[in-house]
């Protein structure tokens, strides 16, 4: 395979499982708000990672032959970070956001997310953000900001879309520290943190008596947090590990406008003028990043390295006996090159962009 068609199917295929991720994530929040409804946020949260790791141990009891669920070791700090921010903190914050705001407007503000990611790991990881990705990032603020003005003459709408908007710069947050993760297997990732956020989630939820949920809305939680969070996880893992945290974060901005449509399907009342708005602005900023593309001449030093890896991806030309087809980890060598083709920002293009050759598309 060509480097040029590897590269290009590298991002095609990151895109997608990010969209996908979108998805399933979008969906979540306007079924969150009424699985939720007279439960503590703690508990409620708890639930919903631990029903994101049952779905990764269940996806790992199917796929035996994908090889046993692997956690790293040397990761587990910071999986205990994650798990603090993106499974204890950020889903306690979107419960309470979700009992003060409607639906429509609670799943759109979830779109302020990928900004924040954006300019996180700009900042923290130095991955490239163009002219057109910044005024997308910028475009999808706006969108944010006109909820939470239009709520501005209720205290509690105002209150809830602000802490929606805290939920969204924690998954940001998550999303940096997972980075590192996006290498390893996301089952294992997301078992392991989803059981550390769950339980911790659970534990500060029973110190200071917080209602629990009732058995049905339990079950829908867990369900929830199987589907929403779990499998929606892998898939941005997987995601990342392709195309990197920013452009991840871009394609993953589409999960609010899922999540506003399943909100009208379930007879979410009509928010108000700022809504329009706010879509407008947030699909004006989606279709920023959906058109995105990056290429130039790029050099590759000679490599020795772990991570998950596919064979089909124009970089990891070393042989097997036989040879597997899909992903999987072991230590390999890549010998240094230098070649041009389209590219995300994954392990091995986190390189420099010197501006005469920045792609100007």
């Amino acid at each position: 395979m060509s480097n040029e068609a590897a590269g290009g199917g590298e991002i095609r295929r990151g895109v997608g499982l990010a969209a996908l991720a979108a998805l399933l994530f979008g969906m979540t929040a306007p079924l969150l708000k009424r699985a939720s409804a007279g439960s503590g946020p703690l508990a409620s949260g708890s639930l919903l990672y631990l029903g994101a790791a049952a779905g990764a141990l269940a996806m790992a009891a199917v796929r035996r032959g994908a090889g046993r669920l692997a956690v790293p070791r040397a990761g587990l700090g910071r999986i205990a970070l994650v798990a603090a921010i993106g499974g204890a903190a950020a889903p306690a914050l979107l419960v309470m956001g979700l009992a003060r705001i409607d639906a429509a407007s609670g799943a759109l503000l979830l779109a302020l997310e990928a900004p924040f990611t954006l300019v996180l790991a700009r900042l923290l990881l130095g991955e490239r953000i163009g002219a057109r990705i910044a005024v997308a990032a910028l475009l999808i603020s706006l969108g944010g900001a006109a909820l939470v003005g239009g709520a501005r003459g209720t205290p509690a709408g105002a209150v809830g879309a602000l802490l929606v908007a805290a939920a969204a710069l924690a998954w940001a947050a998550d999303n940096l520290l997972s980075r590192a993760l996006a290498d390893h297997d996301p089952r294992g990732v997301v078992a392991a943190k989803g059981l550390l956020g769950g339980l911790a989630s659970a534990a500060v939820a029973l110190a200071f008596g917080e209602v629990a949920p009732r058995p049905a809305a339990a079950a829908a939680l867990l369900g929830l947090g199987a589907i929403g969070f779990g499998v929606s996880l892998q898939l941005y893992l997987g995601a990342q590990r392709l195309v990197g945290a920013a452009r991840t974060a871009s394609v993953f901005a589409a999960a609010p406008l899922a999540g506003v449509a399943a909100a009208f399907a379930l007879g979410a009342p009509w928010p108000g003028p700022a809504l329009p708005v706010a879509v407008a602005l947030v699909g004006a900023g989606l279709w920023l990043h959906a058109s995105e593309r990056h290429r130039h001449r790029h050099h590759h030093a000679a490599l020795e390295h772990e991570h998950m890896h596919r064979h089909d991806d124009g970089h990891h030309t070393h042989r097997h006996d036989p040879m597997p087809s899909g992903p999987h980890s072991h230590p390999h060598r890549h010998e240094e090159t230098t070649h041009e083709h389209e590219h995300g920002e994954d392990l091995h293009h986190r390189h420099a962009h010197p501006h005469a050759e920045e792609d100007p598309r």
